[in-house]
């Protein structure tokens, strides 16, 4: 319904429409450029759950467009209907996915890959990632046990994939896997699960791919972009390398933004949505798991002993469900108790207390040197935002 409002709608602007069928989000970002597109648009829950449907808009070079640009589009969304001669077109798109998978084969840098030694098991999420990621790691010569990969949207996110890591940890023990990868429902972000059942995280997969192209002498500059979440780990492994860790807000939009401004190489969030520049301008869950790989059979180093060179410290997440998260954090009370948590957090640790920018919620996150400082801090917080959200 969604995808045939939308189609519709930029045909009655005149815009001709191509529909790519169901693909990975960052498929657009690479179709857009592939077939020389003026815009792009997907339709995706992202992370959420099936219900949370948004719509993601790419500008002409791949990347999501502005916020100040969303606003434009949104204020003429009343605007009277153009007459009927200046109605575009809508077909299809041909062979959206095999041109995406060839693509994301061909993201390797080094002249032969095997990874045949492997057992992945690979949960996509019900999602778009499905009918591609198995064949691309096939492809590479990787054995994948298929874990959630019958693309189906009511079950989209839902208790699978890289927000539910339950699925692809137990597949791993059950197979004996050698990793398990967990895509999100529209693909952009990844995490990864060793064989000991450990989670590599967005912090260490950047810091994975920076400590190697850095002791290659192949990151230049030497810098990473993360958001205000990315743990306080990662930037103290990669300042003892000379590696400067650039922080935005949070958003990969942010992120994007940042990269081209830096003429930075790698960047992401900890959430799994990792950008390398070098490839494409915007987050790619596939692209992430090839790139890591392609790291561990190039050191023959597994990835659990790589991400054991970027130590994280202690961090608790909380999310509180409320309407009108925004208003609910500028509550002077809720003020009060963030600042008397940064207090009590001193130098030992950081704190970060935000309004969802895609469920409603408040999502509150603490970092310390100690886990039992953390639980403390984070519990004191979610009790005293709870306590001021309106009944009802």
């Amino acid at each position: 319904m969604l995808e045939a409002a939308l189609a519709a709608g930029f045909a009655s602007a005149g815009v001709d429409v191509c529909l790519a069928g169901v693909i990975p989000t960052p498929a657009i970002s690479f179709l857009i450029k592939d077939e020389r597109a003026d815009f792009g648009a997907i339709v995706s829950a992202s992370h959420n759950p099936p219900g949370d449907n948004g719509i993601k808009l790419f500008d002409r070079r791949g990347m999501k467009v502005s916020v100040e640009d969303e606003a434009a589009i949104e204020a003429t969304l009343f605007d009277e209907y153009p007459p009927a001669e200046q109605i575009g077109t809508i077909g299809v798109l041909e062979a959206a996915a095999p041109r995406y998978a060839a693509f994301l084969s061909g993201t390797i840098d080094v002249e032969e890959i095997d990874l045949s030694p492997y057992t992945l098991a690979v949960d996509c999420a019900f999602g778009a990632t499905s009918r591609i990621a198995p064949h691309v790691f096939r492809h590479l010569g990787a054995n994948v046990v298929e874990v959630n990969t019958e693309p189906d949207g009511a079950r989209i996110n839902a208790d699978c994939g890289s927000t539910h890591l339950e699925a692809v940890r137990d597949a791993v023990k059950r197979h004996e896997a050698d990793l398990g990868i967990a895509f999100d429902g529209d693909g952009d972000r990844v995490l990864l699960v060793t064989p000991a059942g450990q989670t590599i995280d967005g912090d260490r997969m950047m810091g994975i791919a920076a400590l190697h192209l850095h002791e290659r002498g192949a990151l230049s500059p030497a810098i990473v972009v993360a958001t205000v979440m990315s743990n306080l780990g990662l930037e103290r492994a990669l300042a003892e390398r000379g590696i400067e860790l650039i922080r935005t807000p949070v958003g990969d939009r942010n992120v994007s933004q940042a990269i081209v401004e830096r003429s930075a190489q790698i960047g992401g969030e900890q959430s799994g949505h990792i950008v390398f520049a070098d490839h494409s301008p915007t987050g790619d869950g596939i692209l992430t798991a090839v790139k890591l790989l392609e790291i561990a059979h190039e050191t023959g180093t597994d990835l659990e002993t790589l991400a054991d060179r970027i130590p994280l410290l202690p961090q608790q997440h909380r999310t509180i469900d409320c309407n009108r998260p925004a208003d609910v954090v500028a509550l002077p009370s809720v003020q009060t108790a963030i600042a008397d948590a940064r207090d009590t957090l001193g130098e030992r640790g950081r704190l970060i207390v935000r309004p969802s920018g895609t469920q409603p919620a408040v999502r509150v996150t603490v970092e310390a040197d100690d886990e039992a400082l953390c639980s403390e801090v984070v519990a004191h917080l979610e009790d005293a935002i709870r306590g001021k959200i309106p009944s009802g």
